[in-house]
């Protein structure tokens, strides 16, 4: 998500950290900022800029006011989480005396708490982030701590013992003319490690112009980079930890894909952080289901008897799963519509409709149009999106952000990972507030999702024999997928992916639709992948999609199934066999999906082509 960079040594360091940044431009941002600690030994101050926008933005302001020279500084590229992309929610946030700065990648859980304590000894807040808290949290720590070296790092794991959810923390302190200390929970930090000098990074790409030797943090451990002491490791109670020590021997285009040949393999293996930080702070104290913003009330969503839900492309895809499990957990009637044909088919909305909208980007043009359509007819509107202060949020009355950060594929991925647990979300919260579902309930199934980024990571381990099965599939003219249940938007996305990528005719079936006509385009060899249900969760529809199988290789087939692990039913019809964990049914196209993304890649790879920028096609559809 963000980008993080921090410098220590005898260089400029302003001229490392903007450098650093741009080399950061990949992850993708909205807003970016500097800070360097200038004047002696003995009195120093912090110098700070910060702006909306590009990078290029950040530079003319620099331009224009000049900070002074320094060897110590830190920079952050800022992707939206809490507060809109503006000047002032742009980090550094500084202390309100000035002495620290902080930036951080990641998501506070418990700042609302940390912040009315901050409210309730004085501070004025003057942005709405989650981090400008701990701005104030390590000024306070510090003054409390006795003078003398490791300072500023036993203030950084004061604080960090207080903090709940995923963060990685980089602070600079006025007094401290040689020290910047960093912690990290569940978000990246990655030490470089040069002669006479030091680079913080959120990845090596930050600082591998300078140096490729590197030293990876382990969880919840506080580094301190000190001019003169070198390089101190802890963990958030203060004893010794070891840092795991790495040569990066890739060069610097590699470098930001994380060492992957593509960045649509490295946002497949971001996957598990994706899913865990949409997840991040989702249970109230009570165990409430709690949205990003809502400017409905209980009452409007009690009174709802229909929801639409409206996305394009993969978005779709996402709608497609969440109808299964809005209908389940809400029983109230839902539709699923392009969003390109919504608004021309004159859809019968009112103020009892809830219209769902779907959109990684936020400025989806279809879907925009689709949205404000449903606005005209006095319907209200929940959008789930990936980027803050988009314009797809800013004109809904409820909005669940998705935390997938940045993609950088066109393909998507992460997101729709990340979409499908954000409809989960919703659903859950309408059940919650129409009384269907009791707190305890919500929470047993919120632990469910919990699992969920552990089952994916476990998926991403066993992935080589798909990459072969993809290589041996590369000169098919035709692949089908089939599915039931829930597994029928997965065969969808399935194919969508591979028309994407490898530009190979393929189709997504729901498998019980297989005898009234698709079955009639299998030939000797035709590749068939075969989304099976769970037999525990659905044993009914597993029997059926087992004599699928069956039929569709009694008719010379090349079947490729995925089945969760334990199911024998399949194994004597599936030439591949592709285990998935197992995961409870509305759960299941989380892992189901991911095989299917690493064989379009893979494929797309073996014939020669941009897996990254595929042919005709944009990330974000800003025209209809």
């Amino acid at each position: 998500m963000c980008g993080i960079v921090g410098y220590v040594g005898p260089k400029n360091a302003l001229d490392v950290v903007l450098e650093g940044l741009r080399r950061l431009e990949y992850r993708g941002y909205d807003s970016a900022g500097v800070a360097v600690r200038v004047g002696g030994p003995d009195s120093g101050e912090l110098a700070a800029a910060k702006k909306a926008g590009k990078l290029a933005n950040l530079e003319k302001v620099l331009a224009d006011a000049p900070l002074p020279e320094s060897t110590i500084g830190i920079g952050h590229t800022r992707w939206a989480t809490h507060g809109g992309p503006t000047d002032r929610n742009a980090h550094p946030h500084l202390s309100a005396d000035g002495r620290v700065a902080v930036i951080h990648n990641g998501i506070i859980e418990n700042f609302a708490a940390l912040r009315a304590e901050c409210e309730a000894a004085g501070v004025e807040m003057r942005s709405e982030t989650d981090t400008e808290v701990v701005s104030h949290l390590l000024a306070a720590a510090y003054d409390r701590q006795p003078e003398g070296p490791g300072r500023l790092a036993e203030a950084m794991r004061a604080v960090s013992r207080r903090l709940e959810g995923a963060f990685t923390l980089v602070a600079a302190h006025a007094d401290e003319p040689d020290t910047l200390v960093a912690s990290r929970r569940n978000s990246p930090l990655v030490v470089g490690v040069g002669d006479g000098e030091y680079f913080l990074g959120s990845d090596v790409a930050a600082f591998i112009a300078h140096t490729r030797e590197a030293r990876e943090l382990g969880q919840d451990q506080v580094v301190e980079i000190d001019r003169t002491r070198g390089l101190t490791v802890t963990d958030f109670d203060g004893a010794p930890a070891e840092p795991t020590a790495y040569t990066v021997d890739w060069d610097a285009a590699a470098a930001e894909k994380g060492g992957h040949d593509w960045f649509m393999l490295k946002e497949i293996a971001e996957q598990p952080h994706a899913i865990a930080d949409t997840l991040l702070g989702r249970l109230g104290d009570e165990g409430e289901l709690v949205l990003d913003e809502v400017r409905l009330s209980d009452q409007d969503l009690r009174d709802v008897d229909k929801v639409f839900v409206v996305s394009c492309g993969t978005s779709y895809h996402a709608g497609l799963i969440a109808k299964y499990a809005i209908e389940h957990w809400t029983r109230i009637p839902v539709e699923v519509e392009v969003a390109s044909e919504f608004r021309y088919r004159d859809p019968v909305l009112d103020r009892s409709t809830l219209v769902v909208v779907i959109s990684q980007s936020g400025e989806t043009m279809d879907t925009l149009m689709a949205l404000r359509h449903a606005k005209d007819q006095k319907a209200r509107v929940l959008a789930i999106c990936n980027v803050n202060g988009s314009t797809i949020p800013r004109e809904s009355d409820a909005v669940l952000y998705t935390h997938a950060g940045p993609e950088i594929a066109v393909a998507s991925t992460k997101s729709f990972l990340a979409q499908i647990v954000a409809c989960y979300l919703v659903g859950l919260f309408l059940a919650q507030v129409r009384g269907i579902k009791y707190a305890d309930e919500v929470a047993a199934i919120v632990h469910e999702l919990q699992k969920l980024p552990e089952a994916v990571e476990r998926v991403l381990t066993q992935m080589e024999p798909v990459r072969e099965l993809g290589r041996s599939l590369a000169d098919a003219d035709t692949i089908l997928f089939l599915g039931r249940h829930v597994g029928f938007p997965v065969a969808l996305e399935g194919a969508l992916k591979l028309k994407e990528l490898a530009y190979i005719h393929a189709e997504g079936f729901a498998a019980g639709e297989l005898k009234h006509g698709p079955i009639a385009v299998i030939d000797e060899g035709t590749p068939v992948v075969v989304i099976a249900p769970s037999p525990r969760g659905r044993s009914l529809l597993h029997g059926k999609v087992v004599s699928n199988i069956q039929e569709v290789r009694a008719r010379g087939a090349r079947t490729i199934v995925i089945a969760e692990e334990g199911d024998e039913d399949v194994v004597p019809y599936a030439d591949h066999l592709i285990r998935v964990p197992r995961t409870p049914t509305l759960l299941a196209p989380v892992v189901t999906t991911v095989p299917l993304q690493i064989l379009a890649c893979e494929i797309a790879d073996t014939r020669g082509f941009d897996v990254d920028q595929p042919r005709n096609l944009a990330k974000s559809v800003t025209v209809e």
